[in-house]
């Protein structure tokens, strides 16, 4: 997926979403709070919440498409695994900060998710430092879905 195009990356990409999330004081380490119509763009928000601690993401530009998937036991886990994926797409090569989430397939059943990244390889030269994300946590983590409305809490170490 990295030898796309720019151009045909970033048309792939398409727009940025409006931005739902929050970050929550907690002792040591920060809570993400998300929110989204559905279960699909809640986990997608979560997602970019932890990329927006750590970086400006108004510096990030889309140049390439990576694609990562999630398996788990529940949805708990899901969201642990999303999470832990995307950190390990920042973390280890291609050391890509992501500046839009698409997930392309959400199974609630079988507990997959397959989710497009578009973004481009961090560089400290250009994208401010934020704080260092270390871990994903259960602790505390909770998904409320209501009819109208989903929300995420997600812990991480910092």
């Amino acid at each position: 997926m990295a030898d796309d195009s720019i151009e045909e990356v970033v048309k792939d990409a398409g727009e940025v979403p409006e931005i739902k999330y929050e970050y929550l004081d907690h002792t040591a380490d920060v809570q993400l709070h998300s929110w989204g119509s559905n279960l699909t763009e809640a986990f997608e928000q979560n997602g970019m919440a932890m990329f927006g601690y750590m970086t400006e993401l108004d510096t990030v530009d889309i140049k390439e498409k990576h694609e990562i998937i999630a398996n788990a036991e529940d949805l708990d886990g899901l969201l642990y695994h999303f999470l832990d994926e995307l950190l390990f797409l920042f973390s280890a090569e291609p050391y890509l900060i992501c500046k839009k989430l698409r997930i392309e397939e959400f199974d609630t059943e079988a507990f997959k998710i397959r989710c497009s990244c578009f973004g481009e390889q961090f560089d400290l030269a250009k994208h401010p430092q934020g704080t260092e994300v270390k871990a994903i946590t259960y602790s505390a983590m909770q998904i409320v879905q209501k009819p109208e409305k989903c929300e995420i809490f997600v812990i991480i170490d910092i």
